[in-house]
């Protein structure tokens, strides 16, 4: 399990990579008695907050293990973590992507210097491709969620949401394989556990929502997860790693529709501060339309994991 030292000592690391992202306002209609702020992880140097877990990670390499070179498998955002962190130390980076993955997020991950291979929409066959390269060539496999150095990178948001609205209630936040929400949830509880962790998830890939009623791994199939606009949350289950964190720590995981992400996204880009893509707009669709099932919270914060938006996508 990640402790509050790991997160704390991932933060140092992070020193002068990843930006202290801010907390906007986000304007709610004048008879919500509720405020919600916006942690604005799209405006991280990749345009998410990957960075910080692949940055955590690789930073611990041995020099040995930088020479051989770090290899991944990532719908678009990991892939740019591990893309800017592997140029940043000076280490080899492949990237095994889906060929579907959003074109802004193949040419970031290019423009990076990374070595693209692209293979078909699944996570499992990024996964498999990814481990047979790595087999054949040695490079050190960065998991894009499964693993605890990944996990304790991701809990510095948890840390800085903390200090600058120490009167928090509630965080809502993405849910795809588990990084996120396991590292957020670990640094706010282990500070405020007062404070409730609520996952937001599409409902056409809601493996989180199942494997925490179920209390165990429940796998959703490819070709429904696939089908869900936010492409970066399309995971068939959550790893076990992150598995132990949300069921230790997570107080609820909802879910939204496809309508409600993409109206969501809308009123996001209203303001460029807080320009989402459909994955980090989830949980202020949970906020929004979901209030119903949230726990009683006045002070909330949601997180845009990421604003890398297909321009095609946002005009429509």
């Amino acid at each position: 399990m990640v402790t509050l030292s790991d997160i704390r000592a991932a933060r140092a690391r992070l020193q002068g990579i990843t930006v202290h992202t801010p907390l906007v306002q986000f304007p709610l209609c004048a008879e919500d008695p509720r405020r919600l702020f916006l942690k604005t992880e799209n405006q991280q140097p990749i345009g998410a907050f990957k960075l910080r877990g692949a940055y955590n990670k690789i930073s611990q390499l041995s020099e040995k293990e930088r020479r051989r070179g770090v290899i991944t498998y990532s719908s678009g955002n990991h892939a740019q973590g591990v893309a800017y962190a592997a140029r940043a130390l000076g280490v080899k980076a492949v990237i095994v992507m889906p060929a579907a993955a959003p074109v802004i997020k193949r040419e970031k991950t290019a423009a990076l210097g990374a070595e693209l291979v692209l293979v078909g929409p699944t996570g499992v066959e990024r996964q498999l491709k990814a481990e047979e390269l790595a087999a054949q060539h040695g490079y050190v496999i960065i998991p894009p969620y499964n693993d605890e150095q990944i996990i304790a990178g991701q809990g510095t948001m948890g840390l800085e949401i903390l200090e600058d609205l120490p009167e928090v209630e509630m965080v809502l936040a993405p849910v795809g394989g588990g990084g996120m929400i396991s590292g957020v949830s670990t640094a706010i509880k282990s500070l405020k556990p007062s404070v409730k962790v609520i996952g937001v998830e599409p409902e056409l890939a809601a493996d989180a929502r199942a494997t925490l009623r179920a209390g165990h791994i429940v796998e959703f199939p490819a070709a429904q997860v696939t089908r869900t606009i936010a492409d970066g949350l399309r995971a068939q289950c959550v790893g076990d790693i992150p598995f132990e964190h949300i069921r230790r720590y997570v107080d609820d995981i909802i879910t939204v529709t496809e309508d409600e992400i993409l109206r969501a996204t809308r009123y996001l880009s209203a303001n460029p501060a807080t320009l989402a893509e459909p994955s980090g707009a989830v949980s202020t669709a949970g906020f929004i339309f979901h209030a119903a099932e949230l726990p009683h919270a006045n002070l909330a914060v949601a997180i845009i994991s990421g604003g890398n938006v297909d321009p095609e996508l946002l005009k429509e």
